[in-house]
């Protein structure tokens, strides 16, 4: 028998376990970098740096005191790892072995990326057993000494390509750049290195989306995984828990079946939290659009691969969070040498709003914002709706700050 559903619940439900309900959920200090990892199932590393990049971002939302080298530091732990989830990311050691049906497609040469010369790879792999571990750089420079017999390019892709194999692993990081080493001396001994059943892949996606979301879809387990045998396998696997009672099955409008943690379904939620939190554009509890869309009713899209002059809100928006309410977005660049975080367009969509409810713990939460960018003022250039320019730049005027 299917549950009656109401969004305000689904609501409550996925940003309580998304862990933006409450300003500690995963505790503090490094311990609960790896927590929230392992709670959530992966951080969607990013290149961009208009602000501070997304993996620093979706962590330092959950967890207040998060400094960037916790991360790197749980690398070195060998309690995190690098690899490809629906993007690169960050996952908790303890799943390695869900990576490695991508891993062994990959390594039987069954995709069509990372088409690297058996040579190079050859050369690469033996020069990182030899030597130790490696930078893509450090191979650029080998590449320029006479007699060498490739360029750089294809050792980058050789790289590429070993690591998503699984014959490299990413054993520490410098900002953006990563260095290189075997597999076999990065992975502890005790982990699990057995390929996963289909059966137990699905099962482990089904109950990552789960736990990190408290309901889901067939279609959001599912997300950028292609094939009817993972489709069935998931089926089954929701199926058995529905017979368990550990999961009840309902509908809602303009939703297919929806699945929910029993747990969640019975929870209360007093949302007393009236924080205002800035998420990345590459935030979990934002990076299923769709979800958003039908459970939210906010329609959100990453304008920076938009022309500019198709661009609605801005290149590189932040979605508010006010409560329960996506209530807004904010086009944001952190200026690094002034020292001054740009708040280049607020959006406020939420017009029935009283602005006394949201400003001043909008204000917070930005002064944190940029705090956290190394910023010590803020400058608001563009607001809509335009009534609200007045009150806003009222308070925002003259604000500066010391980290």
């Amino acid at each position: 028998m299917e549950k009656k559903l109401t969004r305000e619940h689904l609501k409550l439900a996925t940003l309580d376990s998304q862990g933006l309900t409450q300003n500690t959920p995963f505790g503090s200090g490094k311990n609960a970098v790896l927590t929230a990892l392992e709670h959530l199932g992966y951080i969607q590393i990013d290149t961009l740096s208009m602000v501070e990049r997304a993996h620093h971002h979706t962590l330092w939302v959950r967890i207040p005191d998060f400094q960037a080298d916790y991360l790197e530091k749980l690398v070195e732990e060998r309690k995190v790892f690098e690899y490809w989830f629906h993007a690169a990311s960050y996952l908790p050691i303890q799943d390695f072995r869900y990576v490695l049906p991508q891993m062994l497609t990959i390594k039987r040469g069954g995709s069509r990326y990372y088409n690297a010369d058996p040579k190079v790879m050859e050369y690469v792999t033996d020069t990182i057993r030899n030597e130790g571990p490696k930078r893509a750089r450090d191979f650029e420079n080998e590449s320029h000494k006479t007699g060498s017999w490739w360029n750089w390019k294809p050792a980058k892709l050789a790289l590429e390509r070993l690591f998503m194999q699984g014959d490299l692993m990413i054993s520490g990081r410098s900002g953006m750049q990563k260095t290189y080493d075997l597999a076999e001396r990065v992975l502890p001994s005790f982990i699990n290195t057995t390929e996963p059943t289909p059966l137990e892949f699905a099962e482990y996606l089904v109950k990552t989306n789960l736990r990190a979301y408290g309901f889901t879809t067939l279609k959001q387990i599912t997300h950028i995984r292609t094939g009817n045998d993972l489709k069935n396998n998931v089926k089954k696997v929701l199926q058995t828990m529905l017979e368990e009672g550990l999961i009840s099955q309902g509908k809602i409008e303009g939703l297919s079946s929806v699945f929910v943690r029993n747990d969640v379904l019975d929870k209360t939620f007093d949302l007393k939290d009236s924080n205002i939190r800035l998420l990345s554009p590459f935030d979990n509890a934002i990076i299923h659009r769709d979800r958003i869309r039908q459970i939210f009713g906010f329609d959100f899209r990453l304008e920076c691969y938009t022309p500019k002059e198709k661009r609605q809100y801005g290149y590189f928006c932040l979605p508010i969070l006010f409560g329960d309410q996506f209530i807004g977005r904010v086009d944001c660049k952190a200026h690094r040498k002034e020292k001054k975080l740009e708040l280049i367009h607020l959006h406020i969509e939420n017009h029935t709003l009283d602005v006394e409810l949201w400003l001043k713990p909008f204000i917070e939460t930005v002064k944190r914002f940029a705090v956290f960018n190394n910023c010590e003022s803020l400058i608001l250039t563009k607001i809509s709706p335009s009534k609200l320019s007045i009150p806003v730049k009222k308070e925002l005027s003259g604000l500066k700050f010391k980290k």
